[in-house]
């Protein structure tokens, strides 16, 4: 079945940032997606392509409005929806604190599934069609947030989070239960409709090293699945790294060691990096995902955009909720300019909507599917309406925003 959608139509067709082309984005004020059976066929000028419309093509007019990929958040934690922004710690008392607290309750396998409901329902409604997301320790966790993930036809991207030390008992798994718990999950739901599964290690300081390189198996056996795990966050965390794996010459490093750093490997944050391991980073094909809001909130530290650009590194924007503030993209797009401008470097609005659309895509190795509207990937996308702003004026001639409707192949 055709369709096709009339409104404002902007995408990126490559990285809009300080080397860009005049060919980086593209932006239509009268525009037109044609889709097809799910698929992008046509996008261009309303003017070009309707007076080419077949007959009987179902045209749904947005004029006014603004059509843009759907937004891809690279790093969040569904099990932390119900402690967003839990007040006044640092990344590891906060853990303590908040968050493994909030996790043990996913042993529930229904309080799992209302929250996967809920969870999923709020990164919709925020406009964010495609996420990187932790569960929990617990299995069923995972089988409740890829359950609710197929059945709205998302794309979804997840794993058991994996830690046998340095946390408390009732989150602990142990190597091998890790390894042939994330095996089964693999099994049953990588590569099924939308869904990819990613290995998950909580980070370095949370798991042995028998668990580490059970991870690494995994890795080497599945060598289409994603890694997920966090990196260089906290000068503790990175202080302790230090002590636990003092034969590494980095916190990249024991990831590198244990066969956890390769193409598909995300790792949440990448604050207190150096210039080598940015290097090696872009060599393997890795990326990392900016999470502003997190940063700014447990006071972690500035992510250095230009540093990982000029390294080559693939980057995509996160909200790492509930350390992070906001389930919306487009307020985490701000506050993203916030930490850069901090820092003398500037984040423009098509750059930030790259971050969150197309090179989020390229960072996650999706690209393939989803980022932008070029002909062949999937109809993908939101509409950004500026009336749905308090402030509808301003945001009409500057910066569109909610309310949103999302579509979906």
């Amino acid at each position: 079945m055709q369709q096709a959608f009339r409104a404002s139509i902007f995408h990126c067709l490559s990285d809009p940032g300080p080397r860009a082309d005049k060919g980086a984005v593209e932006h239509f004020h009268d525009g037109l997606l044609v889709v097809e059976d799910g698929r992008i066929t046509q996008v261009g000028a309303a003017d070009q392509l309707l007076p080419a419309l077949p007959d009987g093509v179902r045209l749904e007019d947005y004029s006014g409005k603004l059509i843009v990929p759907g937004l891809i958040d690279c790093h969040v934690h569904f099990s932390q929806v119900d402690i967003i922004a839990s007040y006044g710690e640092q990344l590891l008392d906060w853990l303590n604190r908040y968050a493994y607290p909030a996790e043990m309750n996913f042993s529930d396998e229904e309080h799992a599934r209302s929250v996967a409901d809920f969870f999923l329902d709020e990164l919709l409604a925020n406009g964010t069609t495609t996420a990187a997301v932790f569960a929990t320790v617990y299995p069923q966790s995972v089988d409740a947030l890829f359950t609710a993930a197929e059945d709205r036809n998302m794309r979804l991207i997840a794993g058991k989070v994996l830690m046998d030390q340095h946390c408390p008992d009732e989150l602990r798994d142990d190597p091998e239960s890790a390894y042939d718990d994330s095996k089964a999950l693999i099994e049953k739901w990588h590569g099924k409709g939308r869904l990819g599964y990613a290995i998950t290690p909580r980070f370095a300081l949370t798991s042995s090293e028998e668990q580490l390189a059970a991870a690494g198996r995994l890795a080497k056996e599945y060598p289409d699945t994603w890694i997920h795990t966090h990196l260089a966050e906290n000068q503790q965390e990175v202080d302790q790294i230090a002590e636990q794996f003092p034969w590494s010459r980095s916190y990249l490093d024991v990831y590198d060691h244990f066969g956890l750093l390769r193409e598909r490997a995300m790792y949440a944050h990448c604050l207190h990096l150096d210039d080598t391991d940015r290097s090696i980073m872009a060599t393997k094909g890795a990326a990392g995902a900016f999470c502003p809001t997190s940063n700014l909130f447990l006071g972690s530290g500035l992510f250095d955009l230009d540093a990982m650009t000029d390294a080559g590194v693939r980057v995509g924007l996160a909200t790492d909720v509930g350390g992070g503030t906001s389930m919306s993209m487009l307020r985490t797009m701000s506050e993203g300019y916030k930490i850069l401008h901090l820092q003398g470097q500037s984040l423009p609005a098509s750059r930030a909507f790259y971050l969150a659309t197309l090179g989020a895509a390229e960072a996650l190795y999706l690209d393939e599917h989803i980022g932008n509207f070029v002909p062949g990937k999937e109809a993908d996308f939101i509409v950004l309406d500026a009336a749905g702003s308090a402030m509808s004026a301003r945001v009409a001639q500057n910066r569109p925003r909610r309310s949103m409707s999302c579509y979906l192949r």
